[in-house]
């Protein structure tokens, strides 16, 4: 099956009313068991013309989005990453972390008149970035969400690999943290490291003595997504 195309529709829309600026925003890293939410922020020119091959980063391999994120940086008008910590997902949960990721992302960007946000609405967030209209699945079907998408993953997969020259034996080298065989095989053999999430029931299990089945993540079947950052300011 093809993967589906995104596509400047609601862009357009935004410009044609007037609102030049437009900028997409999507996360990732709610799922992983381990390491930092980390959410980019894309300002688009207006009006631009499409990048060959960009879409939703889940469906690109780990060599095209690599391939495709200097492009998106250096074909927008301006870009941010941010970030939330192991500690602050155990301390507010890793939806509210990746909120709080996204308000860093957009904090990096010079003002903008309007924001796409993959997903759901959520509560209060206009307070801290302004006017933004959530796109569930956005990633596949808007074109500044899917630059985002593909900017997000490629920087949390770069931060894993990092991070598993510090602590080898997960697998996080090219499993960013989702519950593959190897990251199994390595809590089993080397128990919790300091990056893991806590509060997650696989890894509460193991801290508490208990004899865990795991349930590959779907992130397995053919997943290619990639120090813990230090918090970016909040």
């Amino acid at each position: 099956m093809t993967a589906r195309q995104p596509h400047l529709k609601a862009e357009f829309a935004l410009w044609s009313a007037g609102k030049r600026l437009v900028a997409g925003v999507d996360e990732v890293g709610t799922g992983p068991l381990c390491g930092p939410v980390v959410a980019a922020a894309v300002l688009v020119k207006p009006h631009t013309r499409k990048i060959k091959g960009v879409r939703d980063s889940k469906t690109l391999s780990a060599a095209q989005r690599e391939r495709l994120v200097e492009e998106i940086k250096a074909r927008s008008l301006a870009w941010g990453i941010g970030a939330a910590s192991v500690t602050e997902i155990e301390r507010v949960n890793v939806r509210n972390a990746a909120a709080l990721a996204m308000r860093r992302a957009v904090r990096r960007l010079p003002p903008v008149d309007h924001i796409l946000i993959d997903g759901r609405k959520i509560t209060d967030l206009e307070l801290h970035i302004g006017p933004y209209t959530p796109i569930v699945k956005g990633d596949a079907s808007s074109y500044a969400i899917a630059c985002a998408s593909v900017l997000a993953k490629v920087t949390r997969d770069r931060l894993m690999a990092r991070l598993a020259l510090r602590y080898p034996g997960y697998g996080w080298e090219h499993n960013a943290g989702y519950a593959t065989r190897d990251h199994v095989a390595g809590l089993r053999e080397l128990g919790v490291s300091p990056h893991h999430r806590r509060t997650y029931q696989r890894i509460r299990a193991i801290l508490e003595g208990h004899q865990l089945a795991f349930d590959l993540d779907e992130e397995e079947r053919g997943a290619t997504v990639g120090d813990e950052v230090a918090v970016i300011s909040a």
